[in-house]
């Protein structure tokens, strides 16, 4: 049974020229069934491969979606300190101003 050729199928002039029809017929279905088995196993392969393919993108968009939400997160905190840094730059020129005032009066009196 191993009259095969490249393609699985049956090398009908390796055949034996007294054999029967019904072998050379049984001889075909069981190249086309091991075909058939190779096929199968090759979508079962693929199938699976796109499965995990899958779940490794639905991973990436909930990765991208957590990462998303901390950058939103982290702009929110940078906007509020470079609010609070402006207001203390202010702050702290009111103060030199008023110790420049206070030293300058100081010494003038």
């Amino acid at each position: 049974m191993n009259d095969r050729n490249a393609h699985g199928f049956v090398n009908l002039e390796s055949s034996a020229a007294g054999q029967s029809d019904i072998e050379l017929a049984t001889r075909r279905l069981a190249a086309a069934l091991d075909a058939l088995e190779s096929a199968v196993e090759r979508r079962r392969d693929n199938d699976h491969a796109e499965d995990e393919l899958a779940a490794r993108i639905q991973a990436l968009g909930t990765d991208r979606s957590r990462l998303a939400n901390e950058l939103d997160g982290t702009l929110t905190r940078s906007r509020a300190l470079e609010r609070a840094n402006r207001e203390i730059a202010e702050r702290l020129d009111v103060a030199i101003d008023t110790i420049k005032s206070v030293l300058e009066n100081g010494e003038s009196t």
